[in-house]
């Protein structure tokens, strides 16, 4: 995506749909321009942590326009764990080797840092997205001691479905559409978010520097943020809208949807949730000594051999 935008996509395409860990790359990159919000009205109906969220919104300048997001849970098999597991340590538990499973991408980094954040304090991670060398070096440490603990790294969140239905594993990190589809099989796992707090993904709608049609983009965004379709959208793909007003419209349409898919949450749990950002080699305090993302792409090779 980030690639196809780079090289005239935006010429052909007036919008992209993008997660945080590639928002900043095309905004940075010269392929998104500024929004004008005054013509998103719902805009002021998103979570109050979406309207200028650091992954879309530099210098006060909104580059994109939230639209819905889900956290990456700790999924686990009710038949093992008798009650939730309170760490994200289960994960890189010895105890579990061969019954792991985790997504097989890069930004997996942020979670191993986000844990370490919490657990060996003196690394002084604050943010798991911008790692200086040695915090870096540490959390890649501490995925190649994970590697030979993990059954399959997935691709597809149908994957792993299918590795808990089967019970070949029994804990890894998922995305909430694959404990929602578990669940309605009625597969015995749960979701958790541990004490250490977890990662999450946010989409936005990001409108290209040459959008041959800014008009009918603005008209699309309009359109995708209103409670109605917001709702419709969370329900079918198992995400939880970025419109605090979607939620009793998501109960019309399955009933305890909203709750299932925390929409209805407090402000502690969305509190608990670190975005995807993309990692840059200039940190938020203006020292340029963090790992960028070319560099966390070639670990996560490393790392998974």
């Amino acid at each position: 995506m980030v690639s196809l935008m780079a090289n005239g996509g935006g010429h052909q395409y007036d919008l992209v749909s993008a997660s945080g860990d590639a928002d900043l790359r095309l905004i940075y990159g010269g392929d998104v321009r500024p929004v004008n919000l005054a013509l998103i009205p719902a805009w002021k109906d998103l979570q109050p942590f979406l309207q200028s969220p650091s992954f879309n919104t530099i210098a006060g300048k909104h580059y994109g326009v939230s639209f819905e997001f889900g956290p990456n849970v700790l999924l686990y098999s009710t038949k093992t764990f008798k009650t939730a597991p309170t760490s994200w340590s289960v994960i890189y538990n010895k105890k579990y080797a061969g019954q792991i499973t985790v997504p097989d991408d890069y930004i997996q980094i942020a979670d191993a840092a986000l844990y370490l954040s919490k657990t060996q304090p003196k690394l002084g991670i604050t943010d798991p997205y911008e790692l200086t060398t040695p915090q870096f070096n540490a959390t890649v440490a501490l995925l190649k001691a994970q590697h030979p603990l993990v059954k399959k790294y997935w691709d597809l969140a149908s994957q792993e479905e299918s590795l808990f239905q089967s019970g070949t594993t029994v804990v890894g990190a998922a995305w909430p559409v694959a404990v929602s589809t578990l669940i309605a099989d009625k597969d015995a796992v749960a979701e958790t978010i541990p004490k250490e707090g977890a990662t999450g993904w946010a989409d936005s709608w990001l409108l290209a520097t040459n959008a041959p049609d800014p008009n009918c983009a603005y008209k699309w965004m309009e359109w995708m943020t209103t409670p109605q379709i917001q709702a419709e959208d969370a329900v079918s793909y198992g995400e939880t809208p970025g419109n605090k007003l979607a939620c009793p419209i998501m109960d019309k349409i399955q009933k305890g949807s909203c709750e299932g898919l925390h929409a209805n949450a407090p402000a502690s749990y969305f509190q608990s949730l670190y975005f995807w950002k993309t990692p840059l080699a200039t940190c938020d305090n203006g020292k340029n000594d963090c790992e960028p993302i070319q560099n966390w792409v070639a670990a996560w090779t490393q790392i998974i051999g």
